[in-house]
């Protein structure tokens, strides 16, 4: 069971004067409470035929009359936005079909649908590959166990990768209870600068904690996450705790179920520590509590829409996170932070128990320090549940057994940077793969087909919309206006092109095993569904700042095995993930601005 805001379900009365329509005709409108309402569900019904638009509002919306019929007049007005021309005997038949689909309409209006119900359709990024039968979770191991000394200072411990936080934790050099404690401390001590938490679990952490040292003191081990403490963004629900969405509607909303991805972090032994913050509704990083910042400069905002998951990370707060992405949620703030992400394939990890934002794009995935976190992270969460219909069940293995020299990894060409003088293809050339030129499918317009996450966002908060609620949603009330006028005929057009784009990066894809970028396929692979690993790169100065760069992999569907693998050799030999923000000079620095200010 849920506490869900509670928002008025009466409407407001609205008014309007059209030209061409008599001064007396609109006070009588005006002062007829029902007729907006019916001029609303009469144009939601012709944008569902293929026929309304915004546009069209204002014009049609004077045609109805206070009864609500549908007249042949209306549907000949509304011709030239669908782009028909039809006789006088199809506007009557369609009069009379749009008049039924009202009652349709109006019946479906009364049945309640929680937030948690999808649309009985699902997206296959892979259509005709079967899932894979006997997948097993949480078989990974880091690739090297390291002889385990604990480091001189709390700060260095923190900062540890997962990898080597496992290899404390096994030997008992370091409990779970001290490191929960410190990341908690920390969690405290840092958040008033970066605004990354929105709900500590300190209790449960403590209780989980303790578990997993009783645990590995009678000898059983859950595997290299077992102990590590990690953050939940909070669109993942976990019982007795606040998941706010990041949106000021819900932000004292419990939801009493735990998702997929939570239940399987606890069954390998991880601990939450907090629920971290996203930008409302999943969209950029300002919440209900302010701007998530990030760690390199906090006078900047850390990118979104996983702000607390990526900010968090990067500045030693927690182990490792979990974040989603829909259109750049994870592969961005990760950009900004200098954080290591994994978007993977879509359908990789169970969405059960999170917000949703859009079904046939959202994707769940970690973010930590280094590539070979993510890939333990990604062990112990991915896979079919039977509770998310995109959920499916396909090989991953960590340690890869991935012959580097066997790989053919693409490229951009670059007319203002010369092959000779790229970094990233130097590094990669040593690590011994082949590297092949290639470019994007140019032939389908992704941006076009992105109006299907519009559309889906208004429906899944279609009611935000019909109470006129606004406060602490960022734009995304004027996306969900936009999406209601969406007619389904165009948005199933765009699922068609959808397909075919989906076509051009398969043909692509057989030429490489995977190609590196820096993010200029952001809109066309969270439409295919193909994985995206990102990680820091080479620094730069910013406004006296250090602030990383980055790079991204892109790899085939379900290929996240050798994606990682490629991704985490480069950054080995890279190293940037190594560097620590100066959060304590950051502290001082913020400290003397409020005594100047004060």
């Amino acid at each position: 069971m849920s506490r869900v805001p509670h928002f008025s379900r009466s409407g407001r009365n609205e008014s309007a004067t059209d030209s061409g329509r008599s001064s007396e005709a609109d006070e009588s409108r005006a002062n007829d409470p029902s007729a907006g309402s019916t001029r609303r569900a009469t144009l939601k019904t012709l944008a569902a035929l293929g026929i309304g638009t915004a546009t069209f509002h204002r014009a049609l919306a004077a045609q109805a009359d206070q009864e609500g019929n549908v007249s042949p007049e209306m549907i000949k007005q509304a011709e030239w936005i669908a782009g028909l021309e039809l006789s006088d005997e199809e506007r009557e038949t369609t009069a009379r079909s749009v008049q039924r689909s009202l009652g349709s309409f109006k019946t479906l209006r009364e049945v309640e649908v929680g937030y948690d119900i999808p649309p009985a359709l699902s997206f296959v990024p892979a259509p005709g590959l079967r899932p894979s039968e006997g997948v097993r979770r949480n078989q990974a191991s880091p690739t090297e166990w390291q002889t385990p000394k604990r480091p001189d200072s709390d700060e260095v411990l923190a900062f540890l990768p997962v990898s080597e936080l496992a290899s404390l934790v096994r030997a008992r050099r370091v409990s779970s209870t001290e490191l929960t404690k410190l990341y908690l401390d920390r969690l405290k001590r840092f958040d008033p600068l970066l605004k990354c938490v929105v709900t500590l679990t300190e209790e449960l952490a403590l209780k989980q904690s303790a578990k997993a040292d009783a645990e590995l003191a009678a000898g059983i081990y859950r595997g290299p996450l077992h102990g590590i403490p990690w953050g939940a963004k909070d669109l993942i629900a976990y019982p007795g705790y606040p998941t706010s969405w990041g949106a000021t509607p819900f932000k004292d909303r419990v939801i009493d179920e735990k998702a997929t991805v939570a239940a399987r972090l606890e069954e390998a032994g991880a601990v939450l520590v907090a629920k971290l913050t996203l930008g409302a509704l999943a969209q950029g990083d300002r919440w209900f509590g302010g701007m998530t910042r990030n760690p390199w400069d906090p006078r900047r905002g850390s990118s979104g829409s996983s702000a607390g998951s990526a900010a968090s990370v990067a500045a030693g707060l927690v182990g490792f996170a979990i974040g989603s992405e829909t259109l750049g949620s994870i592969v961005s703030p990760c950009k900004t932070c200098g954080a290591s992400g994994l978007r993977p394939t879509y359908g990789r990890v169970s969405r059960h128990g999170c917000m949703s934002l859009s079904w046939s794009m959202d994707k769940l995935g970690p973010i930590a320090r280094s590539m070979e976190d993510c890939a333990l992270v990604l062990d112990a969460i991915h896979g079919f549940d039977g509770l998310d219909p995109s959920a499916v069940d396909h090989p991953f293995a960590w340690p890869p057994q991935v012959a580097l020299r066997s790989l053919r990894v693409g490229y951009f060409e670059k007319a203002d940077r010369p092959l000779d003088k790229r970094d990233d293809l130097k590094i990669l050339r040593e690590l011994g793969v082949t590297l092949v030129p290639i470019a994007l499918p140019d032939d389908y317009p992704a941006s076009a087909v992105s109006l299907m996450l519009r559309t889906e966002a208004a429906a899944m908060f279609d009611e935000l919309t019909r109470k006129h609620v606004t406060e602490g949603l960022n734009t995304w009330p004027a996306a969900f206006l936009q999406g209601q006028f969406t007619p389904a005929v165009e948005y199933l057009r765009a699922a068609r092109v959808r397909s075919l784009l989906m076509r051009s990066m398969a043909r692509l894809m057989e030429t490489v095993d995977l190609y590196v970028g820096n993010g200029e396929d952001l809109e066309i692979t969270n439409l295919t569904g193909h994985p995206t690993a990102v990680l820091p790169d080479t620094f730069k100065s910013r406004q006296e700042r250090d602030v990383p760069g980055s790079i991204t992999f892109t790899g085939r569907l379900y290929g996240e095995t050798t994606l990682l693998a490629v991704a985490n050799a480069y950054q080995q030999a890279a190293g940037h993930h190594l560097r620590r923000p100066p959060l304590e000079r950051f502290l001082a620095e913020e400290a003397t601005t409020d005594k100047v200010e004060n």
